[in-house]
């Protein structure tokens, strides 16, 4: 598996890479599909911040931890997300034993749309693929990457959806009128 490593107001040695590498590499035996990870470090406030994200076969994965020592932060961090990829492993493991559909991660290029020019009171742009997926998985993938809403191509009908976390536990769903 390739790591990068990005440090933000951190000098990170070479011993402490070798480290995070090393740890990195045993997520291997929870699921092997793992193509790449970056770990960014960064420091503010007194505290080590690390956070380390993985690419599960085009399933993002996150985790992130701060505390005083850059060690403590990296293991609870890579603690966390060990979790999310249990959690996912057992997720496929029910799916393949419910024989659900099977979702195919490839757009025809018809569906392809040109990017929007960003204006300028936009301050970020972020661009990524819209995978067709259910809403239960839209769902998990939300989850894991603990984020408030998720925007996916609905495998059923190939429109553009959004999940989102409620106030009250639950989740939402929008879809577009036709």
């Amino acid at each position: 598996m390739e790591v990068r490593f990005v440090a933000r107001g951190v000098d990170l040695k070479d011993d402490l890479k070798e480290y995070m590498q090393n740890k990195m590499s045993k997520l291997d035996k929870f699921f092997s599909k793992i193509l790449d990870g970056q770990v960014v470090v960064s420091f503010g406030r007194g505290m080590f911040m690390v956070e380390i994200t993985s690419n599960a076969n085009g399933v993002i994965m996150r985790g992130e931890e701060s505390a005083p020592d850059i060690k403590k932060a990296f293991d609870q961090a890579l603690k966390n997300l060990e979790r999310q990829i249990k959690r996912h492993n057992s997720y496929l493991t029910d799916r393949a034993q419910l024989k659900t559909h099977d979702i195919s991660f490839g757009l025809p290029e018809s569906e392809m749309e040109p990017p929007i020019p960003p204006q300028e009171d936009i301050v970020k742009v972020k661009r990524f693929p819209l995978r067709p997926m259910s809403a239960k998985e839209a769902t998990m993938q939300m989850d894991l990457l603990d984020h408030e809403f998720f925007l996916f191509r609905n495998a059923e009908s190939w429109a553009v959806n959004l999940v989102y976390k409620r106030k009250d536990g639950g989740y939402g769903l929008i879809e577009p009128a036709e």
